[in-house]
C-alpha cells in the first residue's frame, strides 16, 4: 500500500497531503509497535530477544475503523488506477469524497490504536507461556 500511494502521489494522480496522511499513519504505527515491543519484553532486553518471534510481549487486535480503512484504501487506489483509463477528471466529486472519506478513516483508525485499550493488549505471563513453542518429546533411548 505505501509504495502504491508513493507511486500514485508522485505520478499526480493521488493528492500529497493525502499520501503523507496514509504513510504517516503507517510510519506511526510501526515505530510505536517497535517501542512497544521493546517496553513489554520480558527481561533480559536485548537484540536478539527483541526480534526473537518466539518469545511474545503483547497482541494487537484491529480495530473496527482500520478494518473499514483498509478497505476503503484498497477501493481508493483502485479507483485513482482506474481512472486515468476512463478519462475521469482528478477532480470528479466521487474520487475527491473518496479520498475525502479514507482520509479522515485513515487518521481515526491511527488515533484509534493509540487511545483503544482493546487495540493493544499486554501478555500475561500465563498468556505468554501458553504461546512459547513446546520443546519436543524426545523418544527415550533404550
Amino acid at each position: 500500500m505505501t509504495t502504491l500511494t508513493l507511486a500514485l502521489a508522485y505520478g499526480g494522480l493521488l493528492p500529497t497531503t493525502l499520501a503523507v496522511v496514509i504513510v504517516g499513519r503507517d510510519v506511526a504505527l510501526s515505530f510505536a509497535a517497535f517501542f512497544i515491543r521493546w517496553a513489554t519484553l520480558p527481561g533480559p532486553k536485548t537484540c536478539k530477544r527483541y526480534f526473537d518471534l518466539s518469545i511474545p510481549s503483547v497482541e494487537v487486535r484491529p480495530t473496527v475503523i482500520s478494518k473499514w480503512n483498509t478497505a476503503l484504501q484498497l477501493v481508493l487506489m483502485g479507483a485513482t488506477l482506474a481512472s486515468p483509463v476512463f478519462s475521469v477528471p482528478a477532480d470528479f466529486v466521487g474520487l475527491v469524497g473518496l479520498q475525502w472519506l479514507t482520509g479522515a478513516t485513515t487518521v481515526v483508525s491511527g488515533l484509534g490504536y493509540l487511545t483503544s485499550k482493546d487495540a493493544v493488549h499486554r501478555l500475561t505471563k500465563a498468556e505468554v507461556a501458553k504461546r512459547l513453542p513446546k520443546p519436543p518429546i524426545l523418544p527415550k533411548r533404550k
